[in-house]
């Protein structure tokens, strides 16, 4: 796949079927910014205590979504939101593609991780005109061995860590993500098409790692502890309106995905936090702390970008897009017993500050449960999207193509590398960015294969580790709180069919 990607960029402009509409000279340019591995209440515009300015500014001026689904897991967010497909193969289109297609200048920088579906033509280096990225996950600074987990791509070709341009030292990841990202927004500001910039950042992602001066900011915050932390962040969040009518707070509860082997009872159990002693709280406050200076980072770069796009007058004519790929992560993936935050830890967050990051909702990453997979979502639209309004109208990343498509004014590809192309999965959310009800999706889908949701109206079939289905009234229990699967057989029984038909034949 990395081999011969110029030849593909030349096939791809060559073979892609496209309905002949040309690009308009008012197109907006389109920023799409995904975070990963944080909850539903880590963002401060959501409830939260870090320190996310930048972000906040974007929900000031832009739509917050109450409920926003993602595919509870890395790649297969990415999968299907880049391709509209909850499932697919040859055929598929990558946003990229469309961009491409109306006359974009498309520029990719972060974090690249795919299902195996996913053609090889969607690979960065053939969709973008620009790109730096990773596969999956590494380090943010560079470790102490001077090479990093996985290697890093600049327009296809790997390159050694020596060779990452980065402004500021020790070179940090979030940072140069961004550095690269604001050095080619520049060539595209120079030129007269329209740009595509998608920045998938790491951040907060394990390994907790995160420069000295954020983490200064957060220690001590946390002493107050998980759970009054929940407690506040809930209080919060009623305030601000983000939660669905009727939502209450969650139990505290560890970790029940019992695929990912628990190897240690203080990553996965619950404990009540005035229990543990005061070294132990201090310990967990910097663990905390530091989990809060990576999205504190993060924030500060997107900052950098919406700087730079102010002072060249493009702020108020970019449609800019913040989204999730999936809840807060409590797997316990250390390799290091060295204390969190410097390049010579590996530590992850633990399954209670993961649980107080998904507030109010349950479980984490990995989980159809409203904590795995329901995640913030922003959007900033001058002009079309009034300010500081919240939905309650429902979304998933496999709308976001369909969006892009509506965007764009431009038709659907028939076909893609002689292939015909594969119908889309989701359906555009502009309506809802009008402020008009759309007609709600037939379904939704998350969650890996044994942790599957599928959601159909308000009610909601889920599963843990493949066990027998749960039944939720979202309408009523936005936080899924009572399982009717007992008293409503026979609705558990005709979903649970239709999601057999729906997903026949796919794998995780």
């Amino acid at each position: 796949m990395r081999g011969f990607p110029c030849l593909i960029s030349v096939l791809m402009l060559i073979l892609l079927s496209c309905s002949g509409d040309d690009k308009r000279s008012d197109s907006p340019n389109i920023l799409l910014i995904m975070a990963d591995d944080i909850g539903f209440s880590d963002l401060g515009c959501y409830g939260s205590e870090i320190e996310t300015p930048n972000i906040d500014r974007l929900a000031a001026e832009g739509l917050r979504f109450r409920t926003f689904y993602n595919m509870a897991k890395c790649n297969p967010t990415r999968s299907t939101m880049l391709t509209g497909l909850y499932k697919g193969g040859a055929g598929a289109v990558h946003l990229g593609h469309l961009t491409k297609q109306a006359g974009y200048f498309n520029i990719m920088s972060g974090k690249e991780h795919f299902d195996s579906w996913v053609p090889d033509y969607c690979a960065a280096e053939n969709v973008f005109d620009h790109s730096f990225y990773f596969w999956a996950t590494t380090e943010y600074f560079l470790p102490p061995s001077g090479s990093f987990e996985r290697p890093f791509y600049l327009e296809g070709r790997q390159i050694q860590p020596s060779d990452i341009q980065y402004d500021q030292a020790p070179m940090y990841k979030t940072d140069f993500i961004t550095d690269y990202a604001i050095r080619w927004l520049d060539e595209a500001l120079e030129n007269e098409s329209p740009f595509f910039l998608y920045l998938p950042y790491h951040a907060a992602h394990y390994p907790l790692q995160a420069r000295p001066e954020d983490i200064a900011k957060y220690r001590g915050k946390y002493l107050i502890g998980w759970d009054s932390l929940r407690s506040v962040r809930f209080n919060r969040m009623q305030e601000l309106g983000v939660l669905p009518e009727g939502s209450r707070l969650s139990e505290p509860e560890g970790n029940l995905n019992l695929l990912r082997k628990p190897l240690i009872p203080s990553y996965t159990d619950y404990y009540p936090w005035d229990d543990l002693s005061a070294d132990q709280q201090d310990t967990l406050d910097l663990e905390m702390a530091v989990f809060a200076a990576i999205i504190d980072r993060m924030d500060q770069n997107i900052g950098r970008v919406l700087k730079r796009l102010e002072m060249t007058g493009e702020l108020d004519n970019t449609i800019i897009m913040f989204l999730v790929d999936n809840g807060s992560c409590p797997f316990y993936s250390n390799k290091s017993n060295i204390p969190p935050g410097t390049a010579d830890s590996y530590w992850c967050l633990r399954s209670s500050w993961a649980n107080a990051s998904n507030t109010p909702y349950r479980q984490y990453k990995q989980s159809g449960l409203e904590g795995g997979c329901n995640t913030p979502f922003i959007v900033r639209w001058p002009g079309l999207i009034a300010p500081a309004t919240v939905t309650s109208q429902v979304g998933h990343v496999v709308d976001i193509l369909p969006t892009f498509l509506d965007i764009l004014q431009i038709s659907y590809p028939d076909s893609i590398m002689g292939v015909p192309t594969l119908p889309v999965h989701g359906s555009s959310l502009l309506p809802v960015f009008h402020g008009d009800q759309r007609e709600q999706p037939t379904y939704f889908l998350s969650g890996l294969e044994k942790h599957r949701m599928l959601r159909k109206g308000n009610y909601k079939l889920t599963r843990m580790n493949g066990e027998t289905w749960q039944l939720y009234d979202l309408q009523n229990d936005p936080t899924e709180m009572a399982d009717l699967s007992n008293e409503l057989p026979d609705l558990v029984q005709e979903m649970a069919s239709f999601y057999e038909k729906t997903v026949t034949g796919w794998t995780d």
